[in-house]
């Protein structure tokens, strides 16, 4: 047995690829990979042999159309057995001068059992008439999309047992009459998302109207609806999101009233010191005459007694111009602590818009950013890349085995462990470093800093982590683990081109055996 590790045999693997010369396509890698590592390598699914023997087979009879039809299908999803069945079936519904076609095909792949006791013996109308059917639900599957699982295998299995060959048109008939219901839910479904998007559409256009000068708020708000248009999508997602705009609707309509106040209070702050800037010039005026008027009679004064009145009156003058000055000043005064208070009490609100409006960047249930927050952040480090020459690796993770764990415990613990391996990886990253969910149960991870073999090592930790810290549903204890395919950006790569590579190394690790780190 290798003892190598997954990492060091990824990295032997390059290195083969590079000293052969050979194309990094998936096929090289996947030879190369099975190479070092000792494990025996399957021969690649001959497409487009198996095509050419499938456009050879005459369609002269329905029985043929059928069969034809199988193959044509099971040669698209690489399916040996498929591929075996349609051919031994054809055999059946074959009339003699065609028989040695249907032979040499199945000589050409490899020795079968002989087709005669195989041969299908149902009607040719009824086998049309599944087939017609089958059509008919495969057309219509991509109107209802794929956000229920169950309903998704549900429809494979009734179209898998309408195709077999001598189907059972009784238990058919049974899977049809409860697919048909499961289709009216799914169909309802729809609906109601249909309705919630338009209900949100029409909250944005209203909203449009009520919008103050910050186009922030706007700009936030349609991301968040273009975030819930996104596929796949499901009423929660929709709910949360108009939850999310009306929040930020009320915040925004709160701060444009008081912006308003605000404005109104300067206009009224100003009013009132021209007017007592006009009453204090009137009143110097006044001042200044009676003064003059004054100093005449003082001059004309002979007497003390003549002095007298005049001195009470200068003083009464200066009092009352000192009085009209401190309530000038004091009515100014309390005008500008009110309009002070009303811009710190609107800097608050503006924050707390600006808080709101950053929640359509993140993801609801597991608080890491979502794809608009993601792709923000990829520009951000794209930037410091260029800028400071220094290396960026991309991390993507995807849970093992989580649909079995949603079928086996419900939604409710799968939305659980996704928290649950968002709060782990937070914990177990740096500062510097970015999560992400990137869709359902798959995560990036941005490493800035950071090399393939020390992204590698990270992804390799935080698994090592995820071990330590079990996930509790209910009473019982379940292990979380993670696939994951690490990729360094490369010079002059797009931030999307080396996710999608560490998507593929993902790929690879899912099929090497999962729990387990590939770099690309």
């Amino acid at each position: 047995m290798n003892d190598k590790k997954p990492f060091e045999i990824a990295r032997e693997t390059l290195k083969q690829l590079t000293a052969r010369k050979l194309a990094p396509t998936p096929a090289n890698y996947q030879v190369i990979y099975s190479e070092v590592a000792g494990v025996p390598t399957e021969p690649p699914f001959p497409v487009e042999r198996l095509r050419v023997i499938a456009q050879a087979l005459p369609t002269k009879t329905p029985g043929q159309q059928k069969q034809r039809g199988l193959l044509d299908s099971a040669i698209t999803q690489l399916n040996w057995d498929g591929v075996k069945n349609a051919l031994m079936a054809y055999g059946g519904f074959s009339p003699p001068a065609a028989a040695p076609v249907a032979a040499s095909a199945l000589a050409l792949l490899a020795p079968l059992p002989d087709t005669a006791s195989t041969a299908v013996t149902a009607p040719a109308l009824t086998a049309d008439f599944l087939e017609q059917i089958a059509r008919l639900i495969e057309y219509a599957l991509p109107a209802l999309g794929t956000d229920d699982a169950r309903f998704s295998e549900q429809s494979q299995a009734l179209l898998q047992a309408m195709r077999q060959p001598g189907a059972d048109v009784l238990a058919v008939k049974l899977m049809l009459s409860n697919f048909g219901n499961r289709l009216s839910f799914a169909a309802e479904d729809q609906a109601e998302i249909k309705v919630t998007l338009l209900r949100l559409l029409h909250l944005i256009i209203e909203n449009i109207g009520e919008l103050s000068l910050d186009d922030r708020w706007l700009t936030g708000q349609i991301d968040a609806l273009m975030t819930a248009s996104a596929p796949p999508l499901s009423l929660r997602r929709l709910d949360d999101v108009e939850r999310r705009l009306k929040d930020v609707i009320f915040k925004q309509t709160e701060a444009k009233g008081r912006a308003l106040e605000a404005q109104e209070d300067m206009r009224q702050m100003l009013a009132t010191f021209i007017e007592r800037l006009s009453q204090m010039t009137e009143s110097t005026g006044t001042y200044q005459g009676k003064m003059e008027e004054n100093a005449r009679l003082i001059e004309q004064a002979k007497t003390m007694a003549d002095i007298t009145p005049v001195l009470k009156d200068v003083v009464g003058a200066t009092r009352s111009m000192a009085h009209d000055s401190l309530m000038a000043r004091d009515e100014l005064r309390g005008m500008r602590e009110k309009a002070q208070a009303t811009e710190a009490e609107l800097v608050k609100l503006h924050q707390e818009l600006d808080r709101v409006s950053a929640l359509a960047r993140h993801d609801s249930l597991t608080g890491a950013l979502n794809r608009k927050g993601l792709d923000e952040a990829l520009e951000r480090e794209l930037s410091n890349v260029r800028r400071k020459d220094t290396p960026l690796c991309m991390a993507m993770l995807d849970i093992d085995n989580f649909k079995k764990l949603n079928d086996t415990l419900g939604h409710v613990a799968g939305d659980a462990a996704l928290t649950h391996l968002a709060t782990v990886a937070r914990e177990a990253m740096r500062p510097q470093d970015t999560l992400a969910r990137y869709g359902g149960e798959e995560f990036v991870i941005l490493l800035p800093d950071t090399s393939l073999d020390n992204g590698i090592e990270a992804m390799t930790r935080l698994q090592r982590e995820l071990t330590k810290h079990f996930f509790l549903a209910g009473t019982e204890k379940v292990l979380i683990t993670f696939s994951a395919g690490v990729a360094q950006l490369a010079t002059d790569e797009s931030g999307l081109d080396a996710i999608k590579r560490a998507d593929q190394a993902m790929y690879l690790a899912k099929r090497a055996g999962k729990n387990r780190v590939l770099g690309a």
